[in-house]
């Protein structure tokens, strides 16, 4: 099976996979979900419907028509072609002025061996079996003809195998651009859930935090009103309650432009009051990645479908060279048929006169002013230009993986160095709040621990939804997230590839 094939089996069985609460009209359709959303099932969905993945489906059915109009080219084309003309008489060569035709008299005369002119006899020869009109057809005003004929290219300096060549390239490039939009979609898809994720999560620390600002206002209320604390403090706590709202309401904001984003990746249509009728499920695990730098880069370089789309642009440049040189070399055709027609002999069209034809042709441009110099030219630059770009594709891919490589270590270090950092937050502000109740602490120390707690507990999430999106990127760079049968192997890489270093265990 082709992959292709199983591409587009894969999308029309995931329909039947999806839970009932996944509602639609057919693949390709605005849907609704309702209910919860794991990252799987979101994935899956973005298979199904993301428009950019059926957009490129598309493509490859474009490229296949190419193959099946190009590859006419090389088949044998049969056609029936028909005429019928009717003219003026006057347009006869043997008319008269009134228009009819004119007989024609045909003189005989006999002699003697020696020469002498023995008699004279005249002949009349009636106008329908004279001369021939401009349709080849008699003198009649009338004439048909019937053709049944095949043409069939001899040679062609190799134009047409290069374009067929040409053709089944493009086709392999729109699968390994399907290829690069499946992996991007699903690293998107990834990168969007773990937004909704963090932000939800956001939301619920300012929440806490508004909620601690609260019971401490209270607090500080009830102390002042038994005359304990100055008025200063009530309003001081007022303040920070009042600074720490805006920020739960851009949280929930962001949270809603997440699920937004989310759900235009997956093709799914709003609620009926404009906001997403699904919920996101999932937590942030930390996935170690036993791969070190220098096996990612050449597992990159080998599976990326990227590289392998500049590749075919090389391998396409290759043809249309060849499809230039074909301009020098001479170019043959056949054709053969049979045809039908009326006699020439008569006017009558009922008498038909059939037989079979066949014949070669042949041109060849001695000097065609040098336009296909200049074509061969073009084609050379274009092909020099194809390596350049795999050359600059192939580095920046390997940019691409060192970039989400230290990305994603500067995530990890983030993650084990905020391990301990929010529960020290917590008794830090339990120990302040002791001490200002105590009359040992100040109102500034229990704030600055709240704070502390709020940034502490901020920073700690950020740091897993951005390892979590930055693992989403390193499998798309190293072509990880997806398995597929076909293998690529560059030979102009791989003879330069560095040594791979060994695979590393988790822990």
């Amino acid at each position: 099976m082709r992959p292709l094939s199983f591409l587009a089996a894969l999308a029309a069985a995931l329909p039947a996979l999806l839970p009932s609460s996944f509602a639609g009209e057919g693949t390709g359709a605005a849907h609704v979900i309702t209910g919860d959303l794991t990252l799987d099932r979101a994935v899956q969905v973005a298979l199904v419907q993301n428009p950019d993945i059926l957009k490129q489906i598309q493509e490859i059915a474009r490229t296949r028509g190419q193959i099946v109009e190009i590859r006419a080219q090389a088949l044998p084309h049969l056609g029936v072609t028909g005429a019928f003309n009717y003219q003026d008489q006057r347009l006869l060569e043997n008319t008269g002025r009134n228009g009819s035709a004119k007989p024609t008299v045909a003189t005989t005369t006999t002699t003697a061996a020696d020469g002498t002119l023995l008699s004279t006899s005249e002949t009349v020869i009636p106008a329908a079996t004279t001369g021939f009109n401009q349709f080849g057809s008699g003198v009649g005003d009338q004439s048909w003809k019937v053709s049944i004929t095949a043409k069939q290219v001899l040679y062609a300096g190799g134009q047409v195998r290069a374009a067929i060549k040409i053709a089944k390239f493009t086709e392999d490039s729109s699968y390994y651009q399907l290829r690069d939009t499946v992996d991007r979609i699903i690293a998107q898809t990834r990168a969007q859930f773990y937004d909704v994720l963090l932000n939800r999560a956001l939301i619920k620390v300012q929440e806490e935090s508004v909620q601690l600002l609260g019971d401490q206002l209270k607090d500080q209320q009830n102390r002042f009103d038994a005359g304990t604390v100055p008025r200063f403090n009530v309003l001081r706590a007022e303040v920070e309650l009042s600074n720490a709202r805006p920020d739960l309401i851009r949280a929930k904001n962001s949270y809603l432009i997440a699920q937004l984003q989310i759900a235009k990746t997956l093709g799914l249509d709003p609620g009926p009051n404009g906001k997403p009728t699904f919920n996101c499920i999932g937590e942030f695990q930390i996935i170690e990645r036993p791969l070190g730098l220098l096996n990612a880069l050449q597992l990159a370089r080998e599976k990326r479908a990227y590289l392998k789309v500049q590749r075919q642009q090389i391998l396409i440049a290759k043809e249309q060279i060849k499809v230039a040189l074909a301009g020098y070399k001479p170019r043959l055709d056949a054709n053969a048929g049979y045809e039908f027609r009326n006699s020439r002999l008569t006017d009558e069209l009922d008498k038909v006169v059939d037989g079979w034809f066949y014949g070669v042709t042949g041109s060849w441009n001695i000097f065609d002013g040098l336009e296909t110099a200049g074509k061969v030219q073009q084609a050379r630059a274009q092909l020099e230009s194809s390596k350049i770009n795999y050359d600059d594709s192939v580095q920046k891919v390997e940019l691409e993986v060192q970039q989400s490589y230290a990305n994603l270590q500067a995530a990890r270090e983030t993650i084990r160095s905020q391990q301990k950092n929010v529960e020290q937050a917590l008794e830090a502000l339990r120990l302040s709040s002791e001490r200002f109740s105590a009359g040992a602490g100040t109102q500034l120390d229990v704030l600055d621990a709240r704070v502390a707690l709020t940034k502490a507990r901020t920073t700690e999430i950020q740091s897993r939804a951005a390892y979590n999106k930055e693992l989403a990127e390193f499998d798309r760079v190293t072509a990880t997230d997806t398995v597929y049968g076909e293998t690529f192997k560059d030979p102009l890489t791989e003879r330069h590839a560095p040594k791979a270093e060994p695979v590393k265990k988790a822990h």
